[in-house]
């Protein structure tokens, strides 16, 4: 993981081609300190500044808003392809997962995550709650397992019950644990190939884990 991580920081600080927005802040001694490099802005006013980037350890995108004080921030805008391109550069890196509904229907999503949202997906995240890049398993011994993505081949879902098939080889099965015990429901996130660069929002495709019966991950 470290490994990648530090070729994914190489590939997004040397590729100048792939730049998409720099974001400094001003110093009381007039300098540009900088914050972030190769995020995407999607507001920026007189109250806030909000952007896009990719998490390196969480191995998604994120969106950060910056309360303005009396600071100000410059940022440095790259033209739209610029955009297009470091959005490319994110699905790399990320996890990808072809996901298989109830009806039999595929889709494959980049920057895969689980968030968790008030029961029938309606309102907003909880926000109590932090997204998560794994699966917690109740066993049958009454233990649990925590499996992050990237030990994942394979998941088969059966309402609540995960059948997770590692990369070693190795099968756990049990029930989904959520980490809540008030209602709520579990909604795999993710960009698609029609991810709009300039969207207020780190994904274009939710879905609730109830609703697939199995999620393959890999290319």
């Amino acid at each position: 993981m470290k490994k990648i991580c530090l070729v994914a920081v190489a590939m997004l600080a040397t590729a100048v081609s792939l730049r998409a927005d720099d974001i400094y802040e001003i110093t009381a001694r007039g300098k540009k300190h900088l914050i972030q490099r190769d995020a995407i802005v999607i507001q920026n006013d007189s109250s806030y500044l909000a952007y896009k980037h990719f998490d390196l350890k969480e191995r998604r995108v994120e969106k950060i808003s910056l309360a303005k004080g009396s600071l100000p921030f410059v940022v440095e805008t790259s033209p739209g392809d610029g955009r297009q391109r470091i959005v490319g550069t994110w699905k790399r890196f990320g996890y990808t997962a072809t996901l298989t509904d109830l009806s039999g229907k595929t889709t494959r999503i980049f920057d895969a995550y689980l968030d968790f949202f008030p029961p029938g997906g309606r309102g907003s995240f909880l926000e109590s709650v932090p997204a998560t890049t794994s699966f917690v398993v109740l066993l049958a011994d009454g233990g649990g397992d925590e499996i992050k993505f990237s030990e994942i081949e394979r998941v088969e879902i059966a309402k609540e019950i995960l059948r997770v098939t590692r990369r070693d080889g190795r099968v756990v099965e049990g029930r989904f644990l959520m980490p809540t015990q008030q209602p709520a429901e579990a909604r795999l996130l993710g960009i698609s190939d029609q991810y709009d660069p300039a969207s207020p929002d780190v994904f274009d495709f939710s879905g609730p884990l109830m609703n697939l019966k199995e999620i393959r991950f890999g290319r």
